[in-house]
């Protein structure tokens, strides 16, 4: 039965997306069968994918508007392990109805019943905020990864995404944890990101990962291009950063 992870905090700019797309490549390059869905709805996974638009004919809405099932509308990638259901809200009309439809907690849930057994991991690439699609991937998932930069404003983020979770355990989804907070774009030797790690160590010591993210302009480049950095630069400082990430959520399953 697959693990199911959200990748989430109510911020934009913290790394949702590629560690979402990111991660998931290098769990499939260490041959972990991984679904990665993108419940954004600017569907930035799918760019950084190598999706244009004009590519994606169904999608998540499909599975929340019950026209499709969750297998109908997965589709492959340049790696064998790794497949994808893209965000396809491609109008402000669209996207309002998939926010009413989202409002149910259980659909998405109950959709990845269908493929849980086929896969290793599946992970939800959320968007920044905490309602509607959040809750939906939330109360479906196992565990959240919170990545997060080194600034004041993330960790006002991370508090008020813990708090969430708080209420989602309380009222829909008790089994849900922490699966760590990532330091994205992370500049180890800045005042900052010093200032940020004691703050982390202060409050949420446990909850955060060995691995951290460096700042990488081949991490941006990558998904500008429509690759994982696996596929883009595998010997860059980012495709490793995500290999030993890839490597400690692997070992804490063994």
């Amino acid at each position: 039965m697959a693990k199911v992870i959200s990748i989430a905090i109510p911020k934009g700019g913290e790394g949702k997306t590629t560690t979402a797309v990111n991660l998931g490549a290098s769990l499939a390059a260490f041959e972990k069968r991984v679904l990665l869905i993108d419940a954004d709805i600017l569907g930035a996974s799918g760019t950084s994918l190598g999706y244009t638009i004009d590519q994606i004919k169904v999608g998540l809405y499909d599975v929340f508007n019950f026209t499709h099932t969750l297998t109908r509308v997965i589709h492959n990638t340049e790696l064998s392990y790794l497949d994808f259901v893209p965000s396809n809200i491609s109008s402000a009309q669209v996207e309002e109805r998939f926010m009413r439809l989202s409002e149910n907690r259980a659909v998405l849930k109950l959709a990845l019943r269908e493929v849980d057994t086929q896969y290793d991991y599946i992970l939800i690439d959320c968007p920044p905020f905490l309602r509607g699609i959040t809750t939906n991937a939330l109360c479906a998932s196992n565990s959240v990864i919170i990545p997060m930069r080194a600034s004041h404003f993330s960790l006002d983020s991370v508090m008020r995404i813990m708090r969430y979770l708080k209420w989602i355990r309380e009222t829909a989804n008790p089994q849900i944890y922490v699966e760590g907070i990532l330091l994205t774009m992370h500049e180890p030797n800045t005042r900052v990101a010093d200032i940020t790690s004691r703050e982390l160590e202060a409050r949420y010591s446990r909850f955060l990962f060995k691995t951290f993210i460096p700042k990488n302009s081949v991490l941006a480049e990558a998904g500008f291009f429509g690759k994982p950095i696996l596929l883009y630069n595998i010997n860059s400082k980012g495709a490793q950063a995500y290999f030993r990430l890839a490597r400690e959520l692997i070992d804490r399953e063994n």
